[in-house]
């Protein structure tokens, strides 16, 4: 039996790879960072010619009807170029979980509408995960129907949302960015590469959708923690490679670092941890699709372990580039911090260690 990727998912992720490595370069990053935001809409425009968008979305409603595999095949690419992109929360665990919480009817408009670009969701889930003082969202308590209000204290795809996925109680809503009673505020992250924001929302109209909320939380989050780990394995090969390249490049003594032992080691570590990391990655997202029962499992341990692999390759590549790795040149920051980041969203590797003991039934 051969283990491994179809031609066609192959192609797929080098159509992505070629677009990204011209239209998501240092330099382009380095100007998103500082706070132009043009280059967001450019790439989403770009990856909506690509397809990309409609990975998970059903055909009938005019998506490619593909899986988990693929989004993080797209997602790896996305994380080994820091891509300013929204693709996990908006076409990842947003239409997760319209496939699971929605009715057929709002199904069709919603999906239908991300299909065809009108519609780019937002995600506000992090309740469900933790709790933070102060925050959550309610249904209207004075008889006003779709009616939301409180606080959304962490929402992620904020770049080029139109609109919000959000958990108010045991039910999902989705919220137009532009009503009347919506207040954003940025939040600061150590991740210049996307936009994280709170929301405070006061009886904004919203539609509530009409499934089975819990299952639909549960799904966008386990989707969530697979894509969140392609992110980071593909950034911490990208680093792994920059760490290989400049240890041939430099030369001390008038030959290469990479000659040095203790350099040679450390590339070595790296690829020896980083490697079995892509089969976990794999079976992790094919089972969100093909073996469900597997899935919650599985989410969690590629979430905790590239995790904590990742944050050894980061740093581990930034020693052997010396002094230079610390400097913006290099601008190994940005994959370092997005990996940092991609460990603590949606549970950092204690919580999704913790959830996979309790699924296990190891502990309550």
């Amino acid at each position: 039996m051969y283990f491994g990727l179809s031609e066609d998912q192959i192609m797929l992720q080098d159509s992505v790879r070629r677009f990204l490595e011209t239209r998501s370069e240092l330099e382009h990053v380095r100007v998103y960072a500082e706070g132009d935001d043009a280059l967001a809409g450019q790439l989403h425009a770009g990856l909506m010619d690509l397809g990309v968008p409609l990975i998970l979305i059903p055909e009938a409603q005019g998506g490619l009807g593909m899986g988990v595999l693929e989004a993080a095949l797209i997602q790896e690419m996305l994380g080994r170029f820091v891509t300013p992109s929204a693709f996990t929360p908006a076409y990842g665990m947003a239409v997760a979980g319209l496939n699971v919480g929605a009715n057929s009817d709002q199904r069709n408009v919603w999906l239908g509408r991300i299909a065809g670009g009108d519609v780019v969701m937002g995600v506000g889930v992090t309740e469900a995960v933790g709790a933070r003082e102060g925050a959550g969202l309610t249904l209207s308590a004075n008889g006003v129907s779709g009616a939301v209000s409180g606080r959304a204290s962490f929402v992620i795809g904020a770049e080029t949302a139109t609109h919000f996925l959000l958990v108010a109680g045991d039910t999902l809503v989705i919220v137009d960015r532009g009503a009347d009673g919506v207040v954003e505020t940025a939040l600061t992250t150590i991740d210049k590469t996307r936009k994280t924001i709170m929301l405070d929302l006061e009886n904004v109209a919203c539609d509530t959708l009409d499934g089975a909320a819990q299952l639909a939380v549960e799904t966008m989050v386990n989707v969530g923690r697979v894509l969140l780990a392609a992110d980071s394995f593909g950034a911490a090969e990208m680093m792994l490679e920059k760490a290989v390249g400049y240890a041939k490049d430099r030369e001390q003594f008038n030959r290469p670092i990479a000659s040095f032992q203790a350099v040679k080691h450390m590339c070595a570590d790296m690829a020896a941890r980083l490697e079995p990391c892509r089969s976990l990655l794999w079976y992790a997202a094919y089972a969100q699709d093909n073996v469900p029962e597997e899935g919650p499992l599985m989410s969690c341990m590629a979430k905790s372990h590239i995790s904590e692999v990742g944050k050894f390759v980061a740093r581990t590549s930034t020693e052997v580039h010396g002094g230079m790795g610390f400097t913006d040149l290099m601008g190994l920051h940005y994959w370092f911090k997005r990996i940092g980041f991609n460990r603590q969203l949606l549970g950092g590797p204690e919580k999704t260690r913790h959830d996979a003991a309790v699924l296990q039934g190891f502990t309550k």
